[in-house]
């Protein structure tokens, strides 16, 4: 079973997502420059609402701070020396092929379930004797060779507890261990990059700042710049795979109703953080949309090919939203809608619509609606 979710939503001016110029991201669609918020960044704006929506030992950690910022405290609160403990820890991860630099941190990020985490300390804990036995060895080892000067009792609880964790925000998103492909996790939800349903054009902001105990005889600003902004009615789409999410979550109904929740509660709650300070672009979605279905996927992105115009008395987000409908209709006319279980959706314009029907009155009662549909139901 899957679960898809559409939403459009309108931005004040701002620059939420920029690229290595400072420039907010675009990108052209239908022969048309678009405002664009990468995948990246919406993905991260939605676990980092998880912890307000789950435990933290339901989630993990992506760091190349592991073994200093997580487990070499923990293992201190045991008794051990720090010193000690950074070199056990090294050996541990050492083990199953992950190697540390000089700093103790690992060569790329690790993203890691808590009960992963935890697990390791209470491995390096538990076999700490016999892996400070080895730490004198570390040299310039390769990989392969600080590997097998690991105690093979070790290589295999530490291999063993390398499974994910049954953490809420890595069985959603995946990860890649470049050392472990074995422990590799397949994403369940796929986060499309969100972009503009009409032409958008860069706009810039001259601003100067002034010096607040400058002297009245000396005129001018203390500081001058520009700034590049948009403002645009973004279309974002994403989709969860359940029966992924569930082997992703060792098969735990209630864990994967509560990470389907907490995904679509991030998904229409978080904004992007960047240049808010300065833009304050604190704008919700106008429009949202599930659709629960048994297989296939339908993004609604090819509704936007030509770009909106306001008129006619409606404006962007109006004219937004009859294109999404008359796009969901036109895919339902060609390919069928056996496979679709329900479809449902919630707007600020309450308009009941030619082929989606009528709008819901709240988010909290289209959340339920779908949990239930997926059968996790409260």
């Amino acid at each position: 079973m899957f679960i898809e979710l559409h939403m459009l939503q309108n931005f004040a001016p701002s620059n939420l997502n920029r690229d290595d110029t400072g420039s907010p991201k675009e990108c052209e669609f239908g022969g048309y420059r678009r405002a664009r918020i990468s995948s990246q960044c919406l993905k991260r704006a939605v676990r980092m609402r998880f912890p307000e929506l789950l435990p933290g030992d339901e989630l993990a950690k992506r760091t190349k701070r592991v073994v200093v910022e997580l487990i070499v405290p923990a293992l201190e609160k045991r008794g051990r020396a720090a010193a000690a403990a950074r070199l056990v820890a090294e050996k541990a991860l050492a083990s199953v092929s992950l190697k540390l630099d000089e700093e103790f941190k690992t060569q790329y990020l690790l993203f890691m379930g808590q009960s992963e985490i935890d697990a390791l300390v209470e491995a390096c804990h538990e076999h700490f004797d016999a892996l400070i036995q080895v730490s004198g060895k570390s040299g310039h080892q390769s990989k392969k060779e600080a590997q097998a000067a690991i105690p093979d009792e070790v290589r295999s609880r530490v291999e063993t507890i390398m499974d994910g964790g049954k953490a809420a925000d890595l069985a959603l998103f995946g990860r890649m261990l470049a050392d472990l492909p074995r422990k590799n996790v397949d994403a369940a939800a796929q986060v499309a990059h969100a972009i503009s349903t009409h032409r958008v054009s860069p706009e810039f902001d001259y601003y100067t700042a002034v010096d607040d105990l400058n002297w009245k005889e000396e005129a001018g600003a203390g500081m001058i710049g520009t700034a590049e902004y948009n403002s645009a009615c973004f279309y974002r789409y994403s989709n969860v795979d359940l029966d992924q999410l569930s082997r992703n979550l060792k098969g735990d109904a209630a864990l994967v109703g509560r990470t389907l929740e907490a995904f679509l509660r991030a998904s229409i709650e978080t904004v992007p953080s960047g240049k808010q300070n300065s833009t304050a672009a604190q704008n919700p979605p106008s429009f949202v949309m599930t659709v629960v279905r048994n297989s296939g996927f339908w993004s609604l992105a090819n509704a936007f090919l030509s770009p909106v115009r306001p008129g006619d008395g409606a404006d962007l987000m109006q004219k937004s939203i009859d294109q999404i409908d008359a796009h969901w209709n036109a895919l339902a006319s060609m390919y069928g809608v056996k496979s679709i279980k329900q479809v449902a959706f919630a707007s600020l314009d309450a308009r009941e619509l030619p082929a989606l029907g009528k709008p819901l009155t709240t988010v909290d009662e289209l959340i339920a609606l779908t949990l239930k549909a997926a059968k996790f139901a409260a």
